[in-house]
């Protein structure tokens, strides 16, 4: 079975799903079976995706236009795709820089396999990049300033480790210099950004 997702950013109007819907219509899917949220991609709580993923079967496919439709950033995505290939549900994007994507096919799981590794190599250089500018800090007989402050750099490399079984919650603290509270009012125990931590990561654009 062929369930989609669609999304706009606003929900003032201004925007409408018409295409997206008329194209995941086109790839065949029925319009009963069309998941609808109008939010930003980058907010957590976008009701009509957690219902979609809720409502998937093993044997279904998820049907996206965009990739940037479906997940608020590569890490998220990758989740989202690894999650449904352990429930035995694929992936298919119509359009746009992932359209070859289709995890049902050899070739399309080849390519998200690329998209996977490069996420993996984003989340590796952000660790190492912190690492070393926190040993750099201390070589310099620093701390980091005022203490238990999270950086937006801090913030990435915790929403890359949460969630990650072999993660833990503690080491993760020491090594960013935080406290675990500080750690939770800006990301939650799945990597997800909090309020606090989407107000850090607008300061530092």
């Amino acid at each position: 079975m062929l369930v989609g997702y669609v999304r706009v950013s606003k929900a003032d109007g201004s925007q409408t799903t018409d295409l997206q819907r008329d194209a995941l219509l086109a790839a065949g899917v029925r319009s009963e079976s069309v998941y609808e949220d109008k939010a930003s991609g980058k907010r957590d709580d976008r009701p009509q995706l957690a219902a979609c993923l809720k409502a998937l079967r093993h044997g279904d496919t998820l049907v996206a236009w965009k990739l940037d439709r479906l997940g608020r950033d590569l890490r998220h995505l990758v989740n989202i795709v690894h999650e449904l290939t352990e429930r035995g549900i694929g992936l298919k994007v119509l359009t746009g820089q992932g359209a070859a994507i289709d995890t049902t096919t050899a070739s399309g799981k080849l390519v998200f396999g690329i998209f996977a590794a490069l996420a993996e190599y984003e989340r590796e250089l952000i660790r190492e990049r912190t690492i070393a500018g926190l040993a750099s800090a201390r070589a310099r007989g620093r701390t980091g300033g005022r203490p238990y402050k999270m950086t937006p750099a801090k913030l990435r490399l915790a929403m890359a480790s949460m969630g990650k079984p072999e993660t833990r919650v503690g080491d993760l603290c020491a090594e960013l210099g935080i406290t675990r509270q500080t750690l939770y009012r800006h990301v939650s125990p799945t990597g997800q950004l909090r309020p606090d931590g989407e107000k850090l990561l607008a300061k530092g654009r």
